[in-house]
């Protein structure tokens, strides 16, 4: 694992650390995100279907009947997904990460058996939908701030990357069961439906299956003070044993740190779980903090807002205008880009490039890629099926060409940036919170996006992709002036970085050790008290 590019270590680090044992547990918990991008790609395709409208009893609604519950069925599982994040709190809070994982992949699974056995029965696909958008949406939560507390500084983004990495995965897992179906399965057989509804069962049972696999996160641990366990789990993590010295100072620096939160949060190192809310909620309301949960509203805004929902929504009338007959399949192709481009950036450049620099130049290039398809769609004016003049055929073909750069280039910029940044910005007393807040956070968005994107290529045509372009250039000034550079950071240096300051601190050898270097920020501007905590 030492040939991957990292970022610059927070300490002298034993080779042991970068080892199978961290890397698989971060995949692990990922095969839920799994899960989460396959149901994002398949159910459009899925529940418009010959075979589920007449078992649903669809083919005898009006229209506007019909297209409500189409809309019911995706909303359902976005409210889902908002309140599944919105619960995780409590379990992480309460039970921890790992149990936090398994509640959400059983939820789940029975959401997913529901989605798949009935006929007929409209409200238990209902019911299978939500329990499948809070199985997702808990496991959301969970997944970036667990592997963000296992995981060494130094390659800390390219573990955490793995969320995205499989939630594009899946995606296009999705996809390519939909042109399974659509191209190999009688239309009319049940068996179109239902096989996508439980193929939905294979990552969430390869999850439940790794579980033992899966250790608790020794953070959490250290906070319910079960020392030991946590040396266990970190020499398991690191590869080490339990009594070196690295162990010991992970150990000591985040007993530190959390006794450090307790007394600014709450004022006793044993609280309850009222003192813990009230605390909680005034830190995070305090500066240096607040600002911190805006950023994280805001990157999943920009997100939503970039116009990759409206790139999905109109490839296919530009490929079918340029004469490309097998439209499912290019937009195939455009799904594997996104992927294999995720998998590329966050597996080996994401700790070496950072966050800030790549989320501004996928911005403007993706922006440049929006302005060009509203120019062609403004001058062109293609249409599906009607023979187009040859400049228009050319100008068609440079714009499924921008719609794979496109791809390419959102794939390493706020596609997954979020997700990164957000699990790695808080301390330990308010990732309870954090991941579940940035969870509600990005269904929030996504369900605004979803319900208003109809209604804007109504009424703006393709002003459309001018206003996501805008949006994208917006993003790109924001993520310069707003978006810190948070690679290799250890927690002390994010407090510092975000301009909060603790009424005490614990300064340790490590919470000292270069910090100007790692930051660049002078070290005269940053008062680092040295009190210990009481």
């Amino acid at each position: 694992m030492t040939g991957f590019a990292r970022a610059k270590e927070d300490r002298p680090t034993p080779p042991e650390v970068y080892n199978l044992r961290v890397y698989m547990s971060a995949l692990v918990i990922s095969m839920g995100v799994l899960a989460y991008g396959y149901d994002s790609a398949f159910i459009g395709t899925t529940i418009n279907t010959k075979a589920f409208k007449r078992d649903f009893g669809l083919t005898n609604m009006s229209v506007k009947e019909a297209n409500n519950v189409n809309s019911n069925l995706t909303s359902i599982y976005s409210a889902g997904g908002f309140f599944g994040a919105f619960f995780a709190f409590f379990s992480l809070e309460l039970l921890g990460r790992r149990w936090t994982v398994i509640l959400a992949d059983i939820v789940f699974i029975i959401g997913a058996i529901l989605c798949t056995v009935p006929k007929h029965e409209l409200g238990m696909m209902y019911a299978g939908r939500l329990l499948t958008g809070l199985g997702v949406g808990g496991i959301a939560a969970v997944s970036p701030i667990y592997i963000s507390e296992i995981a060494p500084p130094a390659i800390r983004g390219r573990l955490t990357g793995f969320f995205e990495s499989f939630y594009q995965t899946g995606a296009v897992i999705g996809f390519w069961i939909n042109y399974g179906m659509t191209h190999n399965v009688n239309p009319n057989s049940s068996t179109a439906w239902r096989i996508p509804m439980g193929v939905q069962l294979i990552p969430a049972g390869l999850l439940a299956l790794m579980i033992p696999v899966l250790k608790e996160s020794p953070t959490w641990l250290l906070k319910q003070g079960r020392d030991e366990e946590a040396y266990a789990v970190y020499g398991y993590l690191r590869n080490l044993p339990v009594n070196h010295t690295y162990i010991h100072e992970d150990v000591t620096f985040i007993k530190e740190q959390i006794a450090v939160e307790r007394a600014t949060v709450t004022g006793t190192q044993t609280p309850t779980l009222k003192q813990f809310l009230n605390g909680a909620l005034r830190e995070s309301c305090s500066k240096g903090m607040r600002n911190r949960f805006l950023l994280v509203f805001l990157m999943f805004m920009w997100q939503a807002w970039s116009g990759a929902a409206a790139i999905n929504y109109y490839s296919p009338t530009i490929f079918k205008s340029i004469g490309l007959t097998d439209v499912t399949l290019w937009t195939g192709v455009y799904g594997i880009i996104k992927a294999v481009g995720s998998i590329i950036f966050f597996t080996f450049f994401i700790d070496a490039f950072g966050r800030k620099w790549p989320w501004i130049i996928s911005s403007l290039l993706c922006a440049f890629c929006q302005y060009y398809l509203a120019a062609y769609i403004a001058i062109g004016k293609p249409i599906a099926g009607v023979q187009q003049s040859p400049s228009t055929i050319a100008g068609g073909k440079a714009a499924t060409a921008f719609i794979m750069i496109f791809g390419a280039a959102w794939s390493f910029g706020a596609n997954g940036l979020p997700w990164i940044i957000s699990s790695e910005i808080f301390p330990s007393s308010l990732r309870s919170i954090s991941g579940p807040f940035a969870g509600m956070s990005v269904w929030l968005w996504t369900f605004i996006v979803t319900k208003s994107l109809p209604q804007m290529y109504t009424s703006m045509g393709y002003g459309v992709y001018v206003f996501f372009a805008s949006c994208l250039i917006l993003a790109s000034i924001y993520a310069y002036f707003f978006i810190h550079e948070t690679k290799g950071l250890r927690i002390d240096q994010m407090d510092h970085l975000f301009g909060y300051e603790r009424a005490s601190t614990v300064a340790t050898p490590l919470a000292k050790a270069d910090y100007e270097s790692d930051t660049g920020i002078e070290k005269d501007t940053v008062d680092v008290s040295r009190k210990e905590v009481a």
